[in-house]
């Protein structure tokens, strides 16, 4: 489909900031990359304030860490090691390329936007930093490896959908953070439980001392 025609107007520019937050809390490089080289190919209309994204500095720095994250995302425990990393990088990023987005609608907007946007990347982060080390209790790969291609493929469904069809990306990330609310709180109680069950004592053998 050609979205070249396709105005930004404010529900197009409101779904690409909450659409860039969410998918930075996800993949954040692939986001960079997707993004930056549809807009540099002439695929989509970025709004000014995301032309950075388009420059080939960007494009290499944001392919080269897409290609590590691809391989990294998909290799049990280091996928939750580099998530712990990312929760200083996901978070901001998705802020500041929400913010990015109202670049030229005021500086109040671009706050809004900027809160926005990191909200939802902090959802999407800690629920899938949350759910993959709930994975990574069980000791085979493929697991890990199915979960992650899922998140690429959702990944880029959205981003294709805040372009092609705001409203509905609009409508699908209010259910998105409902669900988030609902089970954030579940797979860290979870995780606490399972931190909890690996920290009692276990009975030495011989039996009772």
């Amino acid at each position: 489909m050609d979205l070249t025609h396709l105005p930004l107007d404010f529900a197009g520019l409101l779904a690409l900031a909450a659409g860039l937050g969410w998918a930075s809390g996800l993949r954040l490089y692939t986001t960079l990359f997707v993004v930056g080289l549809a807009g540099r190919l002439g695929w989509i209309v970025l709004p000014p304030g995301l032309h950075l994204l388009e420059h080939p500095l960007v494009l290499g720095a944001a392919g080269l860490m897409l290609i590590i994250e691809f391989f990294a995302d998909k290799i049990p425990l280091l996928d939750s090691v580099w998530d712990t990393v990312h929760t200083f990088i996901r978070i901001p990023a998705g802020a500041a390329l929400a913010a990015m987005v109202f670049g030229g609608q005021g500086i109040e907007w671009q706050v809004a936007m900027a809160i926005l946007g990191g909200t939802l990347a902090a959802g999407t982060h800690f629920t899938k930093a949350g759910t993959r080390a709930m994975i990574n209790v069980s000791p085979e790969p493929f697991s890990n490896i199915a979960t992650s291609f899922s998140e690429d493929v959702v990944v880029l469904s959205g981003l294709w959908l805040m372009f092609a069809h705001p409203w509905l990306m609009l409508a699908l990330l209010l259910l998105l953070v409902i669900a988030t609310a609902w089970l954030l709180p579940i797979v860290w109680r979870s995780i606490a439980g399972l931190i909890r069950a690996l920290s009692l004592p276990r009975p030495t053998a011989g039996g009772n001392t």
